[in-house]
């Protein structure tokens, strides 16, 4: 498509239209150059060339229009300097327009980091509560002369004898799921978990919410443990899934 243009109209580039390079290297081209290329342009654009293009006289008046400029040695060195600020101008708003999404960019990645921060935190203050509610747990279940403690039952009848020392945590299993509070029983975590080692003792912990449970399986052994840690998938075939996970060392 051709490219029009007048003198004084801001958005032409006068060297473009006479197919010659621009900025500072078309301020560098001699006359001669220009001469040769308004020659070339005009026989290739001149409207007899062009019967059927409506557009054809339109265009070569600006090829002549644009010529005149830049072989005015005047009309050149103004048009030069407004070509030479227009691109000053479009290198300040480049600029300014990367500095402005670097700033963005900096702003969302601290954000970023912020909330990520804010997540582990929480996660981490979390992760240490339930780590000291187990272990009150535990320490309330087995300490000497008591058998059982509010908000916590043993229904296995596993119950450690009271002269046994603080059991060990690398033995015991935190067992959770969600669909119904009570659908698993002592009785059948001990069934369960028996396939993996003695089962020492199972702490039902009551909980606020009818959807979910949650209970403390105490395994003979460490290895047993490890064991039942090991095989996920045996949970997985009961209609209401088993998570289990070591308990948390506070």
């Amino acid at each position: 498509m051709a490219v029009t243009g007048r003198e004084g109209d801001d958005d032409v580039d006068h060297y473009e239209v006479l197919r010659l390079p621009s900025g500072e290297e078309g301020a560098a081209l001699s006359v001669e150059r220009i001469d040769k290329a308004y020659r070339k342009q005009s026989r290739l654009r001149h409207p007899d060339k062009r019967p059927d293009d409506p557009d054809a006289t339109a265009d070569f008046q600006s090829l002549a229009s644009s010529y005149e400029i830049l072989r005015n040695e005047s009309l050149r060195r103004q048009f030069d300097a407004r070509l030479r600020g227009r691109r000053e101008a479009a290198a300040r708003a480049a600029a300014k327009g990367v500095k402005r999404r670097k700033a963005v960019s900096d702003l969302e990645e601290r954000e970023r980091a912020f909330a990520a921060g804010h997540a582990a935190e929480l996660a981490k203050r979390e992760e240490k509560r339930m780590a000291a509610d187990i272990q009150r747990t535990l320490d309330d279940h087995f300490a000497p002369n008591k058998s059982c403690v509010s908000g916590v039952a043993s229904t296995s009848g596993h119950g450690a004898p009271e002269s046994e020392p603080k059991t060990d945590n690398g033995k015991i299993l935190k067992v959770s799921w969600e669909g119904g509070a009570d659908y698993y029983t002592a009785a059948k975590l001990d069934e369960i978990f028996t396939q993996f080692g003695t089962v020492e003792d199972i702490v039902i912990m009551f909980s606020k919410s009818k959807r979910k449970g949650s209970a403390l399986v105490v395994m003979v052994s460490k290895e047993a443990a490890r064991s039942a840690l090991k095989n996920h998938s045996v949970y997985n075939v009961f209609p209401i899934p088993l998570s289990v996970a070591p308990v948390p060392i506070k």
